[in-house]
């Protein structure tokens, strides 16, 4: 008798599917995965900020139809008197849309800074809408260790802008204090200052880049990029004693103070 032929088992998992092979709701669950590390698309972006601009704004939706019907009626109303509404429909469309779309881009800049303004490192974050021909700096140039007042920096045309957080008063000595620090290595550059917050002598946060665009430029651009280099040097300029290993350099706690 010749052998029996045994056909190949297949191996199947508990659930009865060859193993190996995903099953429907994993795979449902694997493509959610993918598409939240991409991130949310054009529209999901409009979403969040819409939402995000009608916690601050809740008549936001209506404000946008209005200048978006508005824009229309204007571009309609000038195809009426050539003749041709149909082409002042077409071309008012998009019209209408950028208009809404700008309006809701204005309010939700505003809304942002409205949300953190009173959080530490604002004045920093109101530096990040600055456009080309500025260097700013992410970490702060000096810091009150006791009441957290915070001196940021950018450098740019103007020469370079202090900008402050904390009360107009009492940041005074800090910013005196990097005017001294920076103002060897960078004679003859002009140091401005711009004091955040809502009171007296103060620039709201989302008019700091505004302020910052209206001085007066001095530099040329490759000026600007040798102005910090020079003040980006003064970091490596710290006092180390000799004999002491930087790694193991410990801050002077009284420096730190302001004593």
């Amino acid at each position: 008798m010749s052998p029996s032929k045994s056909r190949p088992s297949s191996r199947t998992s508990s659930a009865g599917k060859p193993a190996g092979k995903p099953t429907r709701a994993q795979r449902r669950e694997e493509k959610k995965k993918r598409k939240a590390a991409k991130g949310p698309g054009f529209l999901g972006q409009i979403k969040q900020v819409f939402r995000m601009t009608r916690e601050a704004e809740p008549n936001i939706g209506w404000w946008m139809l209005l200048v978006g019907v508005g824009v229309l009626l204007v571009f309609l109303l000038v195809g009426v008197l050539v003749g041709n509404w149909i082409t002042g429909l077409l071309v008012g469309l998009p019209f209408a849309v950028l208009s809404a779309s700008f309006l809701l881009s204005r309010r939700a800049e505003r809304a942002a800074f409205a949300r953190i303004e009173d959080q530490p490192g604002a004045a920093g974050a109101a530096l990040s809408s600055l456009r080309r021909g500025w260097i700013v700096e992410d970490q702060p140039a000096a810091i009150d260790p006791r009441t957290r007042d915070l001196v940021f920096r950018a450098v740019g045309r103007p020469g370079v802008v202090l900008v402050t957080e904390g009360p107009a008063g009492r940041v005074d000595k800090l910013v005196t204090k990097e005017r001294r620090r920076i103002g060897p290595v960078i004679q003859n550059v002009p140091i401005h200052v711009i004091k955040t917050g809502k009171g007296e002598d103060q620039v709201p946060l989302r008019d700091v880049a505004k302020r910052m665009k209206k001085l007066e430029k001095k530099l040329t651009q490759q000026e600007v990029q040798t102005v910090h280099k020079r003040i980006s040097t003064l970091s490596n300029r710290l006092p180390i004693p000799k004999g002491v290993d930087p790694q193991r350099a410990r801050p002077d706690r009284k420096s730190m103070r302001g004593r």
